[in-house]
């Protein structure tokens, strides 16, 4: 009797858990599909690429497998000077975001423009492509860049300097890998939130993007608009390496382990001399603290720090 009343028990509870999930992760899906991305929606897709977190391509979520952001002020074919110019560089293998794979998903003329302006379809996986942004008649598409200017990866990458390429969508794995969603969010409320973390997100703003890592609580402040609040990649190092060097009663656990072993100069960090120096400043006996080791640029931290500065 004991055992029936017990799987009556679990399986009523496993009823209200699916049905839990259902209201808070399919239903929210119809909305996001039958909205039409908006510019931010079409950024943040590119930026990422396809699904970030734990999959086949990324089994240890390294980052791997992820386009860069870059700034182009040279034209890459002619090398020509141009204006500057924000494109997306998939290099060959690298998985597009599933806008561009299933086009409806772009919505109602985003889609159109997308495909018979931008030549989206015409990109291809196994070869790469570049992509960029466009506006027509206040409507944002993708273009293919690849297909209407000749550009490459190849010769982008070439012309880019490191100062102007972003690595957001490898950084997103590391916010994703970190688990800082468990004490960020990335989703403002339609309450005072508009007065400390900046305007609520609209629907078409997820268009594309897996997963969209809006946070499970808020322990810490939202981050959807911290690029615009803090554009400073020092204080950001510095709050990553030991938050307590810019907030002494941060709760934040250091993240200095993403510098990897050497630093931009490529040499090996001595992680006990910091932490026996920072102990001596903290205790008083001495009046700075250690200086943060500047990051390299392959580094996770790196694509870490790149992830929060996109967040605009």
């Amino acid at each position: 009797m004991a055992f029936r009343e017990y799987k009556i028990g679990a399986r009523m509870f496993s009823l209200a858990l699916g049905g839990s999930m259902t209201i808070t992760l399919l239903l929210p899906a119809f909305d996001f599909a039958s909205a039409t991305s908006s510019k931010v929606a079409l950024d943040k897709a590119l930026t990422a690429g396809w699904e970030t977190g734990f999959n086949l391509d990324d089994p240890f979520l390294q980052g791997k497998g992820k386009p860069v952001k870059a700034t182009l002020r040279v034209d890459p074919k002619t090398g020509q000077p141009m204006d500057p110019r924000e494109v997306y560089v998939f290099n060959p293998g690298v998985k597009f975001p599933g806008g561009l794979n299933h086009t409806r998903i772009l919505g109602k003329g985003v889609e159109e423009l997308s495909v018979q302006k931008g030549r989206i379809t015409e990109a291809s996986v196994a070869n790469g492509a570049v992509f960029g942004l466009a506006d027509e008649n206040g409507v944002a598409y993708v273009q293919n860049l690849t297909a209407l200017n000749g550009w490459t990866p190849a010769n982008v990458m070439a012309v880019a300097k490191d100062e102007d390429v972003s690595h957001a969508g490898a950084g997103k794995t590391m916010f994703v890998r970190e688990g800082c969603w468990w004490c960020h969010t990335l989703l403002p409320e339609q309450t005072q939130d508009w007065q400390v973390f900046g305007a609520p997100p609209m629907l078409g703003d997820f268009n594309s993007e897996s997963p969209t890592a809006f946070g499970s609580d808020r322990k810490a402040p939202d981050l959807l608009h911290v690029g615009s609040r803090n554009s400073s990649r020092e204080w950001m190092m510095m709050h990553f390496f030991n938050p307590r060097l810019v907030q002494p009663h941060s709760i934040m656990p250091r993240f200095d382990y993403l510098w990897g072993e050497k630093d931009a100069n490529g040499q090996k960090i001595d992680y006990v001399k910091w932490r026996e120096e920072y102990n001596q400043y903290k205790d008083g006996a001495k009046v700075n603290p250690p200086e943060v080791p500047a990051y390299a640029k392959d580094s996770e931290i790196r694509y870490l720090i790149d992830y929060m500065m996109s967040l605009k």
